[in-house]
C-alpha cells in the first residue's frame, strides 16, 4: 500500500496545522498598523491643505507619496509607529511655541535649552557621547544594564535630532520666504543627517539580532561625526542659516541628498561591524561579541542597502546635474570620488556574490571602504575644488 504522506494538504484546518502557510503581510497587521497608516495619510493631507502652496508639484507628489512609504517602513519596523508621532509632536509644539518670530527662540525656556533647533542638535550630541560610553561601559563590563541605557540614549539621540532637523527647517522659513529649505544643504545640516541615519540603521539591526554588542563599535563612529559637527559650528558659526546657493535651489536635493546618506550612514556601519568582527577574529573581546557569522551578515545586508541607495543617489546626481549645469557628468572631483566609492562597493558585493567574500578579508575591505567614502564624503571639501565647492570647508 502505499504511504500516506507525511504532510497532509491544507484545507479547511490548516491554520492548526504546522505545515500551514503563515498568513499573508496584510493580513499580520493588527488595529495600531492600520492606525498609524491611516494617521500618516491624515497627516500628508493636512500638510498639503496648510503648506501645499509653498509647494511645487513634485514637493507636493514626494509629500504624497511620503505617507504609503512610511507606513510599509512602520509595518516592517514596529518602533517607527511610535518614533515618527513623537517626533511630529515635538515639532509641532516647538513651531507652536515660536508664534512666528525667531525671537522666541531666546525668550521662551523651552525653546532656548530644548526644542530650538541649535538646542535639541547639541541635545541630541550630547546623548550620542553618552551612549557611546555607556555602550562601551556595558561592552567591557558585560552589563546588560550599561547596554539598554546606551540604547535608550541612543534612541533619545534620534529622537532630538530628527526634531532639531523638523523646527531648522521651520526656522528656515522664519529667517525669510524666500530662504526657507529643507536642512539638508550644507556640511553641519548633512553630519547631523549622517549621524541620524547611522544610528537609526543600527537600531535596527540590534533589534534584529537582538544584541547590543555593536552599539560600541558604531557609536564611536558617531561620535566622531559630532565631534567634527560641533568644532565646525565653532569654528565656522555652521548653525546659522544661509539662503541657498543657486545650484542647490532645485526639488532633485530633497531626494538625492537623503538617499547618498543612507549609503554613507550604512557604509559607515558596516565598517565598524568589520571592525568588531576583526577584533573576534583575534580572540579580542571574542566573547562579548556576536558570533563572526552575525557579524558577517550584519556587514552584508548594511552593504547591500547602502549599494541600493548610493546607486540611486548617483543616478539622481546625475539627473540634477544635467538640470543644472547641463551634462550628465563632468568628472567633477566629487562626482569622480563617488564613482570611486560606487566602483569600491560594487566589487565588494561581485566578489561576495561570485567568490563567496568572506572573513577577514572582507571585513579588512570593509573597514577600508570607510577610509574612501570619508573622502568622498569630507575630503574632496577641504583638499579639492570644483562644481561642489559651495560645501567646501
Amino acid at each position: 500500500m502505499p504511504q500516506a504522506s507525511q504532510h497532509p494538504p491544507l484545507g479547511k484546518n490548516a491554520g492548526t496545522d504546522i505545515y500551514a502557510r503563515p498568513p499573508g503581510f496584510f493580513k499580520r497587521l493588527n488595529v495600531v498598523d492600520w492606525l498609524f497608516g491611516a494617521g500618516l495619510l491624515a497627516a500628508a493631507l493636512f500638510a498639503l491643505q496648510r503648506y501645499g502652496a509653498y509647494m511645487d508639484a513634485y514637493e507636493q507628489a514626494i509629500l504624497v507619496l511620503a505617507a504609503p512609504t512610511f507606513a510599509l517602513l512602520g509595518w516592517h519596523w514596529k518602533p517607527v509607529r511610535w518614533l515618527m508621532p513623537l517626533i511630529a509632536v515635538l515639532a509641532l509644539w516647538s513651531v507652536s511655541l515660536y508664534g512666528g518670530s525667531l525671537e522666541a527662540a531666546n525668550q521662551k525656556f523651552f525653546l532656548k535649552y530644548m526644542l530650538s533647533s541649535q538646542s535639541a542638535i547639541l541635545w541630541m550630541s550630547t546623548m550620542f557621547v553618552f551612549s557611546t560610553v555607556f555602550y562601551w561601559g556595558g561592552l567591557l563590563a558585560r552589563s546588560p544594564f550599561g547596554a539598554s541605557v546606551g540604547s535608550k540614549l541612543c534612541w533619545t539621540a534620534v529622537v532630538l535630532g530628527f526634531t532639531g532637523m523638523m523646527v531648522r527647517w521651520y526656522e528656515s522659513y522664519l529667517v525669510g520666504p524666500d530662504v526657507g529649505h529643507i536642512p539638508v544643504s550644507n556640511l553641519y545640516e548633512v553630519f547631523i543627517l549622517f549621524a541620524m541615519i547611522t544610528a537609526l540603521f543600527y537600531l535596527y539591526y540590534e533589534q534584529r539580532y537582538a544584541t547590543r554588542q555593536l552599539g560600541p563599535f558604531v557609536l564611536l563612529v558617531i561620535s566622531a561625526a559630532v565631534g567634527f559637527l560641533l568644532w565646525y559650528t565653532v569654528a565656522r558659526d555652521a548653525a546659522e542659516i544661509q539662503p541657498l546657493v543657486p545650484a542647490l535651489q532645485s526639488w532633485w536635493m530633497k531626494i538625492h541628498v537623503p538617499a547618498n546618506f543612507i549609503g554613507y550612514g550604512t557604509f559607515a556601519l558596516a565598517a565598524m561591524v568589520g571592525s568588531a568582527y576583526l577584533l573576534k577574529s583575534h580572540g579580542i573581546l571574542a566573547d562579548r561579541l556576536p558570533p563572526l557569522e552575525v557579524l558577517d551578515d550584519v556587514m552584508y545586508k548594511a552593504i547591500s542597502v547602502g549599494f541600493a541607495f548610493f546607486t540611486v543617489a548617483t543616478i539622481l546626481g546625475a539627473l540634477w546635474a544635467a538640470e543644472a549645469w547641463g551634462g550628465y557628468w563632468s568628472w567633477d572631483p566629487k562626482e569622480t570620488w563617488a564613482l570611486i566609492v560606487w566602483l569600491n562597493y560594487a566589487a565588494w558585493l561581485h566578489m561576495r556574490l561570485m567568490s563567496g567574500l568572506r572573513g577577514r578579508v572582507a571585513a579588512w575591505w570593509a573597514l577600508g571602504g570607510l577610509l574612501v567614502t570619508t573622502f568622498a564624503f569630507l575630503g574632496v571639501n577641504m583638499f579639492l575644488s570644483g562644481l561642489h565647492s559651495y560645501g567646501k570647508l
